[in-house]
């Protein structure tokens, strides 16, 4: 008996140790979208920091892209639980449920909530060859030349996606829409005038803006920016699409099951991230808000995510737009 009760105890210690260790390799953090794209941006940075207060462990990024990020979901959904591997997803995460019949994993039973990162407005961009040269031009020219606007996104269920949608409705109007697998490449076919508009996430089209290689009709946000790059734009609300807003989060999961003490490193090393100085710095001038309330918390996560979906899933089975 006593033996017995011995080697439990040094199971239970080592155990223990092994988690008191983690991590003890490179973590993955999936990101379901292409390569170049807004959240991979918002990632990468994200990775830089997040490292430090994981013992300085590697942190790699994985692109999974494709039917608007819940195959890289789904594949952190089906992931062995031990915090090796996590999801870094955004706005999608809340409107997928509405979108997909047959969404591969549960959004709301299949994943540890580590909290949110950022909140971060939209843009309305143009090819460099578009004949409007401000948001008034815009309508007119879309108006002029309605069945031959075409219109890209990432992808259904894509941040773009969503946005593009609204702002067809907004303007009482239908638009070509052509999906991509992800930002980058829609963002190349529009820079080469391939495609005539887009929604894209500041992250994504501030340098592009700043360097005149994209024309810029207005922000999504209800407030104007600051940043550079977009303190001279107005806010679609302003110039005529009124209670225009979307804002675009991003928030990191990690599979269901990750036991609470890994849980709890990443959430600390999440907001320790939030507060480097310099992530800050590059954040801000992309247009990025850092979350600094209730959201950083596991519980405080999820409730939010609860409330997204619940706004969103009307406005999505409106609009009668759903993927298999």
């Amino acid at each position: 008996m006593i033996q017995r009760i011995l080697i439990a105890l040094a199971a239970t210690l080592a155990a223990g140790a092994a988690l008191a260790e983690y991590p003890d390799k490179p973590i993955t953090i999936v990101v379901p979208f292409a390569a170049g794209g807004p959240t991979d941006k918002v990632a990468r940075d994200f990775a830089e920091v997040l490292r430090k207060g994981l013992n300085n462990q590697t942190v790699l990024i994985e692109n999974v892209g494709g039917a608007g990020g819940t195959l890289g979901a789904a594949k952190v959904a089906k992931a062995a639980p031990d915090g090796y591997t996590l999801l870094l997803f955004h706005i999608g995460m809340a409107t997928s449920p509405a979108l997909y019949r047959n969404l591969p994993y549960k959004t709301l039973d299949d994943f540890e909530y580590l909290g949110l990162i950022n909140e971060v407005p939209m843009t309305l961009i143009g090819r460099p060859t578009l004949p409007a040269n401000n948001f008034a031009e815009l309508v007119k020219w879309i108006e002029a030349n309605k069945g031959k606007v075409n219109l890209a996104n990432a992808g259904l269920g894509a941040a773009s996606h969503l946005c593009g949608l609204l702002f067809q409705q907004s303007l009482k109007v239908d638009m070509t829409t052509i999906p991509y697998k992800g930002t980058g490449p829609a963002m190349t076919d529009l820079l080469g005038g391939q495609v005539d508009v887009m929604c894209d996430q500041a992250t994504n089209t501030a340098g592009l803006i700043e360097s005149g290689k994209v024309k810029a009709f207005g922000v999504t946000s209800l407030k104007p920016q600051t940043a550079p790059a977009l303190a001279k734009l107005p806010t679609l609300d302003s110039v005529g699409l009124k209670g225009f807003n979307v804002t675009v989060w991003n928030a990191l999961y990690a599979p269901k099951g990750t036991p609470k003490a890994a849980v709890d490193k990443l959430n600390a090393a999440l907001r320790a991230a939030l507060k480097d100085p310099e992530f800050i710095k590059r954040q801000e001038a992309l247009g990025a808000v850092m979350v600094t309330d209730g959201r950083l918390a596991s519980d405080g996560h999820k409730k939010f995510l609860e409330a997204e979906i619940a706004k969103w899933g009307p406005a999505i089975k409106a609009a009668g737009q759903y993927a298999d």
